[in-house]
C-alpha cells in the first residue's frame, strides 16, 4: 500500500517541488500574456491557490502514492497536476500551453474532458472534495461482493474554504461511510477564501466536526525549522505567541522581511519571544517564522503515514499553507486571481535554476530528479483503460402486465424483484435510497437481496415481517440518511466502479421526485462525470394529490430532459416501464450509453389499453416506438386522419383516452401519442436538424417525433397534457409547425384528491376536450 520509496531523498524531492512551482505557475502565465485572446476576456487561472498545494502535492505524488491509490485535486490546483503529470511522463509537453483553450486542459480537473485526469472530476466545490469518500464505500461494497482485492487509499484534495458547502458535513454524518480508514482528506489551509482571510477560531471548529463524526484529526501544522525553535529556551512562549494570532495579523507579515517583519510579529509579543528571535539574523527570521507545516516535505509525509496506520477510521489532515507561497503576491488577501507580471516571472524563472529557452523542459535524464519522476509514472500514471464488459440484458423482464390496473411505482418494484433472478444481471445489481426504500417500493427487493452492511448486524425485528431487515456482507441494498446530495454522489461513483475498480455495477437509485432537486448538484457532477446509473423519482406530480405542494413535483420533467448524459423517461404503462428499465440496464454497459431517469406515479391506471395496441400491432413494433420516445395509442375509428392530436405523458394518459373519445362523439377525430420519453424524440429531432445544418450532403431522415405527430391532418393542432410544468411538452409544435395548446401544472399545488387537482390545473377529460375545442376553433 505503502510508495515503493517509504523513505524518498527530501533534496531531490524539492528540487522536484521548485520545478512543479515554476511549471504550475507558468502554466497561468502563458494563457493569460502570450495567448491571444478574443473580446478582451480574461483566460483566468490560479497561481497562488496553485502555489500553495504545491508541497502537499509534491509530497504526496512522488513519497506516498501508489498504484491503486485514488486522487481528487483541488480545483484551483489544477495547473499543480497537469504539471505533475507532465514530469512523471503522462501529459506531453505540448499540453503545457493550451490550459483554458479549447480541447485543451480544462480550468478544473475533468475526468471526461483532461487527457490526464482519470479520478476525479472537481470543480464543482465540494462535490469533488468528498466523491473519494462515497468511491471508497463502493471499493468496500465491491471487495464484500466480488473477488476484487486491491487495496487503494482514497484522497481528497481540498481548500479549507470548501468545507463552507453542506454536501461535505452530510456526506462525513452518514453511517453508511463510516470506518472508512483508507480515506484521507488534506485540506490545504491557507485561510483565505475568494474574498477574506478565514476567522483562526474556525479551523478549530472544523477540527472538532471531524472529531465528533468519528474521524482521525491530524495536524500539518509547523515546519521543523519553527518546531526545533520550539524546544529552545523561549519556544513554547514563541509557539503560544504565533497560535494565539489572529489569522488576518499573520497573513499580514507575509509579505514582510527583515527588520519591517521583525517589528511586526514581535508587536506584543512575550519577552521571552523577542530575546529568542534576537538570535535569529534578520534574513532567516521570513524562513523561520513563515514555516508552515504544509510546505514541509518531511512533515508531509510523516503526516500521510501517520494517517495510513489509522485503519479503522477516515483521516483528515489540515496542511498549514501559504496561499501565493514563494510568489510575489503571498499571502496577499487579493492574490486569489491575481497574475504575475512579465518581470516576476522571468525572476521566478531565475531563482528556480531555468533559462528561458529550456524553460519548459524536463529535468535532465541522468538526474536523481528524473530518475524518481520516471519511478512514479511508471507506477502510478493511468493505463489505457478497458472496454466495458457486455452483458446479456433482457429485453423484457416480463409480467408487468399481469395486474390490469397498476401504478409504474408498483409495477417498478415488482420488476425489480424478477431482475433478481436473472442470472446475467442480478448480482451486480445495486439499489440505494435516501431513507425511502419502502415507500419508493424496494421492500421486496430488499426481502430478496438484502441490506449491505460490511459486518453482520443483528436484526431485532418479527420473522413474520413483512420487510426483513437483515443488514450484512451480501446484502445489495445501500441505505442512507436523508440526504438526496449524499444519494447522487453515492450512485455517481457506483456508477463509476468499472472506470475506477474494473467491477460492473449496475446501480439503481430511488428518491422521491420532487427532492430530486435537492441533489441536482450531485446528480449533474455524477453525469458530468460520465457515470452511468439509473434513477427513479417516483411518486412524482400532483397525482401525489393528498400530501400537498411540498411534495409535487412540477419541473423535474423539464430539468430531466435539459440535462445531458442523461435520458429522461416517463412510461405510462407498466410494460413500457419493463422496457424501459431493461433498456436503461443495458445502457450502463454499452461504450457510448448514458444514465437514465425514470418519472413514475402513485396512481394506478388501467393497462388494457397497451396490451390492446400490443395485440393489434405487435410487441417489437409497439415496443421499438416507445423506445425511440412515443406511440400512437389511440387514432381516430374508421381510418379517419385525427383533426387534434392529445399528446401526454405518463399518469394522465387515461385522461387523454377519455377526452378522445368525447372529442368523437363532438365528431371531431383526435388521436392520442402517448410520450414515454419527450427527451429521446427532441434528442432525435434536434439531433436530425443540427446534422443537416453541419452537412449539405446529409441524406434527410425523419426524426421519430415528426412520424408521430404526421398521424392527423395537416397541421392539425395539438394539445399537450402533463402532470409537470406545460414547457416541458410545448414545444412539440415546432417540429411541423403545429399549433399548440398546452396543459400543465405552472403552480404550487396543495392537498386534495387526484381528482381536485387535476381539476385546479386543467387535467381533467372535459377540460382537455375544451382546449382542443379552443384548439380547432370548434
Amino acid at each position: 500500500m505503502a510508495h515503493q520509496d517509504p523513505a524518498p531523498s527530501l533534496d531531490v524531492l524539492r528540487e522536484i517541488e521548485q520545478r512543479i512551482l515554476w511549471l504550475a505557475v507558468r502554466i497561468v502565465d502563458h494563457a493569460n500574456r502570450e495567448r491571444p485572446t478574443q473580446g478582451g476576456v480574461k483566460v483566468g487561472g490560479h497561481q497562488a491557490s496553485s502555489a500553495s498545494m504545491v508541497s502537499i502535492m509534491t509530497a504526496l505524488w512522488f513519497g506516498h502514492l501508489a498504484t491503486d491509490d485514488k486522487v481528487a485535486v483541488k480545483p484551483h490546483a489544477s495547473p499543480v497536476f497537469h504539471a505533475i503529470k507532465y514530469l512523471t511522463g503522462e501529459l506531453d509537453a505540448s499540453w503545457l500551453t493550451r490550459l483554458r483553450e479549447l480541447g485543451g486542459l480544462q480550468a478544473y480537473p475533468s475526468r471526461t474532458k483532461d487527457p490526464d485526469v482519470a479520478d476525479y472530476s472537481t470543480g464543482s466545490v465540494g462535490l469533488g472534495a468528498v466523491a473519494p469518500l462515497f468511491d471508497a464505500a463502493v471499493h468496500r461494497y465491491l471487495r464484500a461482493h466480488t473477488e476484487l482485492d486491491t487495496d487503494p487509499r482514497f484522497i481528497a484534495l481540498l481548500g479549507d474554504a470548501e468545507l463552507d458547502e453542506g454536501n461535505v458535513w452530510e456526506a462525513i454524518a452518514d453511517p453508511a461511510l463510516a470506518g472508512l480508514g483508507n480515506v484521507m482528506l488534506v485540506v490545504d489551509l491557507n485561510r483565505q477564501s475568494l474574498d477574506r482571510i478565514v476567522p483562526g477560531i474556525r479551523v478549530r471548529q472544523l477540527e472538532e466536526f471531524f472529531h465528533n463524526a468519528g474521524w482521525h484529526v491530524a495536524q500539518a501544522k509547523y515546519g521543523r525549522r519553527l518546531t526545533g525553535a520550539f524546544a529552545r529556551p523561549g519556544g513554547e512562549a514563541l509557539r503560544a505567541h504565533i497560535d494565539d494570532m489572529p489569522n488576518e495579523r499573520y497573513q499580514s507579515t507575509f509579505r514582510l522581511a527583515g527588520v519591517e517583519l521583525r517589528t511586526a510579529f514581535c508587536e506584543g509579543a512575550d519577552a521571552a519571544v523577542v530575546d529568542l528571535l534576537d538570535e535569529v539574523p534578520d534574513d532567516a527570521l521570513a524562513p523561520l517564522v513563515h514555516d508552515l507545516g504544509g510546505h514541509d516535505l518531511g512533515v508531509l509525509l510523516d503526516t500521510y503515514r501517520a494517517c495510513d496506520a489509522e485503519r479503522e477510521r477516515p483521516s483528515v489532515v489540515f496542511a498549514y499553507t501559504i496561499k501565493g507561497w514563494q510568489l510575489p503576491n503571498q499571502g496577499d488577501p487579493l492574490n486569489h486571481a491575481a497574475l504575475l507580471s512579465g518581470d516576476q516571472i522571468d525572476e521566478l524563472r531565475t531563482t528556480v535554476g531555468l533559462r528561458a529557452e529550456d524553460e519548459w523542459e524536463r529535468f535532465a535524464d541522468d538526474s536523481a530528479a528524473a530518475e524518481m519522476c520516471r519511478s512514479v509514472g511508471g507506477e502510478i500514471n493511468n493505463p489505457a483503460p478497458e472496454p466495458r464488459p457486455l452483458l446479456s440484458v433482457p429485453t423484457e423482464l416480463g409480467g408487468a402486465g399481469a395486474k390490469r390496473t397498476q401504478s409504474t411505482q408498483e409495477a417498478f418494484g415488482r420488476l425489480l424483484v424478477r431482475a433478481g433472478d436473472h442470472p446475467e444481471i442480478a448480482d451486480r445489481l445495486v439499489t440505494t435510497s435516501p431513507d425511502v426504500s419502502v415507500s419508493t417500493n424496494l421492500g421486496g427487493w430488499i426481502n430478496k437481496r438484502g441490506v449491505f452492511s460490511p459486518v453482520e448486524t443483528p436484526d431485532y425485528g418479527d420473522d413474520s415481517a413483512m420487510l426483513r431487515w437483515r443488514p450484512g456482507p451480501t446484502g445489495q441494498h445501500i441505505e442512507l440518511g436523508i440526504s438526496e446530495m449524499n444519494l447522487f454522489l453515492l450512485l455517481g461513483q457506483l456508477g463509476l466502479s468499472f472506470d475506477h475498480h474494473d467491477e460492473l455495477l449496475l446501480p439503481i437509485g430511488t428518491v422521491y421526485d420532487p427532492f430530486v432537486l435537492r441533489g441536482l448538484d450531485a446528480l449533474i457532477y455524477g453525469i458530468y462525470n460520465a457515470s452511468r446509473f439509473i434513477v427513479v423519482g417516483t411518486p412524482s406530480g400532483v397525482t401525489l394529490a393528498p400530501e400537498g405542494g411540498a411534495h409535487q413535483s412540477t419541473v423535474t420533467a423539464s430539468v430531466g430532459m435539459e440535462l445531458p448524459g442523461i435520458t429522461f423517461a416517463e412510461p405510462a404503462f407498466a410494460r413500457t416501464l419493463d422496457w424501459y428499465l431493461c433498456d436503461a440496464l443495458a445502457e450502463l454497459c454499452r461504450p457510448d450509453g448514458t444514465s437514465t431517469y425514470l418519472r413514475l406515479t402513485t396512481r394506478p391506471v388501467d393497462q388494457t389499453p397497451l396490451a390492446e395496441l400490443v395485440e393489434a400491432r405487435g410487441e417489437d413494433a409497439v415496443r421499438s416506438d416507445a423506445l425511440a420516445g412515443g406511440y400512437v395509442l389511440r387514432e381516430p375509428p374508421q381510418g379517419r386522419p385525427a383533426e387534434v392530436l392529445l399528446a401526454g405523458s405518463g399518469a394522465v394518459v387515461p385522461e387523454l383516452l377519455a377526452a378522445a373519445e368525447r372529442l368523437g362523439e363532438e365528431e371531431l377525430p383526435a388521436a392520442v401519442v402517448v410520450l414515454s420519453s419527450a427527451d429521446r424524440l427532441h434528442a432525435g429531432w434536434v439531433g436530425e436538424l443540427r446534422r443537416r445544418g453541419a452537412d449539405r450532403h446529409h441524406r434527410p431522415t425523419t426524426p421519430h417525433v415528426e412520424t408521430l405527430l404526421g398521424v392527423g391532418v395537416e397541421r392539425a393542432p395539438i394539445v399537450t397534457v402533463h402532470d409537470a410544468a406545460s414547457h416541458a411538452l410545448s414545444w412539440l409544435g415546432s417540429v411541423r409547425g403545429q399549433p399548440v395548446v398546452p396543459i400543465g401544472v405552472d403552480e404550487f399545488g396543495q392537498s386534495g384528491t387526484v381528482e381536485d387537482l387535476y381539476g385546479l390545473f386543467g387535467l381533467l377529460p372535459d377540460q382537455i376536450v375544451n382546449a382542443a375545442l379552443v384548439a380547432t376553433g370548434r
